[in-house]
């Protein structure tokens, strides 16, 4: 299936949205849907909705000036290749998996060690047991046709902003 999934495009707001939006309110979306679509498109579209709202982060850290080149990935999504060469034809970055499969975990030990002096720097442990088990670069084409779809996600929020305030607000005024 090609990237875009024909239009389709999924807002994941399931549980409102928490950045860049800030809104309890907001609601998840499938903008786009068509009696050409198929499962395999909702499905994959889920995957690329989550990882425009990864790409929404993305966007405010390279905002404040750093330079991001390179996209680690840990847990479970990191397992999927499909997933892995979505995210770096999104991102437009360089995605790696490292020998260690639960990252926030793992950083929690090396702050934790840090802190205890066991390590000096966290650097020195880092440098010392992390390692890339695999890389998937950007493929061009992909990068592309997914900056087209990502203005249009972009887009979304605010044209339906007043929308979901208005079925929250719905919500709570017959909610019993």
């Amino acid at each position: 299936m090609e990237p875009g999934c024909e239009g389709l495009i999924f807002l994941p707001y399931l549980i409102g949205e928490r950045t860049p939006h800030g809104d309890a309110n907001a609601k998840g979306v499938f903008f786009g849907l068509t009696l050409r679509h198929k499962k395999e498109h909702i499905v994959r579209s889920v995957m690329e909705g989550v990882t425009y709202g990864m790409r929404d982060s993305l966007e405010i850290i390279k905002g404040l000036g750093l330079d991001v080149g390179q996209i680690r990935a840990t847990g479970g999504g990191a397992r999927s290749a499909l997933w892995r060469q979505m995210q770096a034809d999104i991102y437009g970055a360089e995605v790696v998996t490292i020998n260690i499969a639960e990252g926030p975990a793992f950083g929690a030990a090396i702050l934790a060690g840090v802190g205890a002096k066991i390590y000096n720097k966290i650097e020195e442990i880092t440098d010392e047991i992390v390692k890339i088990t695999s890389r998937t670069q950007p493929i061009e084409d992909n990068v592309k046709i997914y900056n087209e779809y990502y203005q249009t996600y972009r887009s979304l929020y605010p044209a339906l902003k007043p929308e979901f305030d208005r079925v929250s607000a719905t919500v709570a005024k017959f909610a019993g």
